[in-house]
């Protein structure tokens, strides 16, 4: 009995020990998602504005025109970013997957990684058809090991994101597909509702087109609230989207990051929480038992030395 004691003993401060580590981290999480929070609300605003300049320059039709080159840069070795336009048959699909390069996160990997699956299945691709880009290293290790084609990685997101770290990001993305390595491209992540509720999203960003940018909602308006927009562009309608063409795309994939980000901070923070809880749960059945066994342990000695008084009297 004594050596059972000792073993409960151990695996009570074994467990508070382990409590103490997920509260910490539970703390830590939380102030993250504070943090990150706050930053979000403000870049929405930017985020907003970037998409409504798209969104009118789309129904005006000043997309459907442009000067679009073969190859991902044009002569000074610049990035043609108008190659975002480029509309072609689609053969292959890139899917942007943004998930965390740790575990400790709850679900929030597997959700991502499973939904991605389901779209790829019901979209009717196989592995020759997909190329996967990866921002986290879970994701880019799930889809490395079964054999799909991870055709860029990017790991070590920090906590924060900054909107530098996503250029080089974009910059591949857009490379690789004025270059045909795919024909269009989703980003797929899990967008931040609340503390507890996550939502898997996936986005269609490229090619850019009119019917991405809300033009099918212009044409479901009645005929006396239809418009014509009109721009005059100077100095020239190219050299206009060389600009916002690439904020745009920045701004999706930073943003889907920032909120994929945020909900990792969520997630994280409820699985500390459920771990530091669940310690809470173990450290009382074995507070109990140990109790009980000491207790067991006692009235024995007493049942054994009462006996042998017994028995000398």
């Amino acid at each position: 009995m004594p050596a059972s004691l000792q073993e409960v003993k151990r695996r009570i401060v074994s467990t508070k020990k382990t409590g103490q580590i997920t509260s910490a981290m539970q703390m830590v999480s939380t102030a993250k998602l504070s943090q990150i929070q706050k930053h979000s609300v403000s870049y929405q605003v930017y985020a907003s504005k970037i998409r409504s300049v798209i969104t009118h320059l789309a129904q005006s039709h000043l997309l459907d025109s442009t000067s679009v080159s073969e190859t991902g840069k044009d002569q000074a070795g610049k990035l043609n970013t108008l190659g975002m336009l480029k509309q072609r048959p689609v053969k292959k699909t890139g899917i942007v997957v943004v998930t965390s390069d740790r575990g400790l996160v709850g679900s929030y990997n597997s959700n991502v990684i499973k939904q991605t699956l389901d779209l790829i299945k019901e979209n009717g691709h196989t592995k020759d058809d997909v190329v996967i880009i990866a921002v986290g290293g879970t994701g880019a290790e799930f889809f490395s090991k079964r054999g799909y084609n991870v055709a860029y990685e990017f790991r070590g997101v920090k906590d924060v994101p900054t909107f530098r770290e996503v250029r080089p990001i974009v910059e591949a993305i857009v490379t690789m597909y004025s270059n045909g390595l795919y024909d269009q491209l989703f980003v797929c992540y899990n967008h931040f509702v609340n503390t507890l509720t996550s939502i898997f999203r996936a986005e269609k960003m490229l090619p850019i087109t009119a019917e991405n940018m809300g033009d099918d909602d212009l044409t479901a308006l009645d005929e006396d609230q239809k418009y014509h927009i009109e721009y005059e562009t100077e100095p020239s309608r190219d050299a206009i989207l060389e600009v916002i063409l690439p904020q745009y795309a920045e701004s999706l994939v930073y943003g889907a990051i920032l909120d994929a980000k945020t909900s990792e901070h969520a997630s994280s923070s409820t699985a500390m929480k459920s771990a530091s809880d669940n310690a809470k749960d173990i450290i009382s059945a074995l507070e109990l038992q140990y109790n009980r066994a000491r207790q067991s342990a006692i009235t024995t000695e007493i049942t054994e030395i009462t006996g042998a008084q017994a028995a000398l009297d």
